[in-house]
């Protein structure tokens, strides 16, 4: 059986195009069906699986699977820190072309200071840790988000590492591109020891046919910055103005809601768009709009005063930093599900307990937890006693992980199709999460306090009014 890791979301169209030319129609995969377990018409001894692009190259690393198909930049993140991993890019496909772009701040505001360094914003965290290296910066401070580095520069960040399909994307995010880092393209990716030791004609073969093996890609790393740049400081300024952070993605329509019912109304932030800066209509607020996930480590770090986020992203950071100062300071009581301990729905078990005992039965070693809450996963494993066990980072498609790829999975479950799409259950409830208000437990004073209470008061107002259920999803 040969494994093969294929790509979600906007790149789904291309992929399906590719592998039907190459004659590997894999069904239902270009209409974006709700399961992560596909199979190729006519090849039953090829197994597909969904995942996010950059969970890929670490199931490649990993020999979960024996070939994937995902972008150039997230097979160069992981070898960036784990270059011996046992991963080998095969080929090139020509296809999701794009590049990965230093940029900063159109104009080169707020590039002067003291100083005291450099941020560099990135999802590519590895990538631009390697970038400063090379730049020799004296001082620097690496940004990991989720996403959105676009909206970082030039509050929050000086430069920002990211992936666009070319330089003209990048102005229009109010970015000025320095460089192109690196060319990027989707590329077929292989383990090393499934390459040694395994026929992996039916599928490699068709593939190569078609896309000839090329040279290991090459970066264009700069020796140096423009000198505006290279005066730039990290040192927060002294501001007089309140920050609040708003959602994008699924709590964008939560939030809107939330603020509708208090009476607040930013234009260019509405249910079905929003730009990265919308407008305020309070003297003294500053909005920006940023991923949920990131919210709370930009609260602690004081670049946001207040954000609307989720109650599961803020539980997920406080079991990694027990002593952060972000608190929770009101319950907008939109967007309600469970955070659930979930299993393979033919598991004959009804409790953790249980699961464990037929687990450790069939002589599993390791109790592998698949979460996008890594640190609620790493707790609940500790929690439960699970014994030796392994936390899996996944970056989102997380259902089809269990039972192949891990044993427990640690996901929210609104109506549970998903999950029954998937052949999952529910076997315990952790937490019921909800869109909240957070802030940060440090002193404010003057005008800056009264502004921060009153829009606490407004909010927290209006989620006691809000209708209660889950959302449909």
């Amino acid at each position: 059986m040969i494994r093969l890791a294929l790509p979600t979301g906007d790149v789904r169209g291309e992929t399906a195009a590719l592998l039907k030319e190459a004659g590997l129609e894999v069904s239902g995969y270009a209409a974006g069906s709700r399961a992560y377990r596909l199979r190729t018409e006519g090849r039953e001894q090829v197994r597909v699986r969904l995942f996010r692009q950059k969970d890929i190259p670490i199931q490649i690393a990993l020999g979960n699977y024996d070939l994937g198909i995902c972008s150039l930049a997230w097979v160069e993140e992981l070898l960036r820190r784990y270059p011996s991993e046992a991963i080998v890019r095969v080929c090139d496909l020509g296809i999701d072309r794009g590049g990965l772009y230093l940029a900063a701040a159109d104009g080169g505001q707020a590039l002067a200071g003291s100083g005291r360094g450099l941020r560099i914003v990135s999802e590519y965290a590895n990538l631009a840790e390697a970038l400063a290296v090379r730049l020799r910066l004296p001082a620097y401070r690496v940004l990991p988000v989720w996403g959105a580095a676009e909206a970082y520069p030039p509050e929050d960040a000086e430069l920002a590492l990211l992936a666009a399909p070319d330089e003209e994307a990048v102005r229009t995010w109010g970015l000025r591109p320095l460089q192109q880092v690196l060319e990027t393209s989707a590329w077929l990716v292989a383990n090393r020891d499934s390459l040694a030791h395994r026929d992996l004609t039916p599928v490699l073969g068709r593939l190569l046919a078609h896309h000839p093996m090329v040279g290991e890609p090459q970066f264009c790393l700069p020796r140096r910055l423009p000198a505006e740049v290279s005066r730039a400081a990290s040192a927060l300024a002294e501001r007089g103005s309140v920050r609040l952070a708003l959602p994008d993605g699924h709590q964008q329509p939560q939030a809107v809601a939330a603020l509708t019912a208090a009476g607040l109304h930013f234009p260019g932030y509405e249910e079905d768009r929003a730009v990265r800066r919308p407008t305020s209509t309070m003297e003294g607020l500053e909005v920006k709009v940023i991923r949920p996930q990131d919210m709370p480590q930009q609260v602690a770090l004081g670049s946001f005063d207040l954000a609307i986020t989720g109650r599961d992203w803020l539980l997920d950071h406080l079991r990694r930093f027990p002593s952060s100062p972000v608190e929770e300071v009101a319950d907008l009581g939109r967007g309600r599900f469970a955070i659930v301990a979930t299993v393979y729905q033919d598991l004959p078990a009804t409790t953790v307990g249980e699961a464990v005992a037929q687990w450790r039965a069939q002589g599993r070693k390791a109790i592998r937890v698949a979460s996008e809450y890594t640190n609620v996963a790493d707790h609940y494993a500790r929690w439960r006693h699970l014994g030796h066990y392994q936390v899996i980072p996944v970056s989102g498609a997380s259902e089809g992980f269990v039972p192949e790829d891990a044993e427990l999975l640690i996901e929210g479950m609104e109506t549970g199709r998903s999950l029954a799409a998937n052949r999952l259950k529910p076997i315990e409830r952790l937490f019921e999460s909800t869109t909240c208000l957070i802030a940060a437990r440090r002193p404010l004073e003057g005008r800056r306090r009264k502004l921060v209470e009153g829009l606490v008061s407004r909010l927290r107002e209006a989620g006691a009014g809000a209708p209660t259920g889950p959302r449909e999803g």
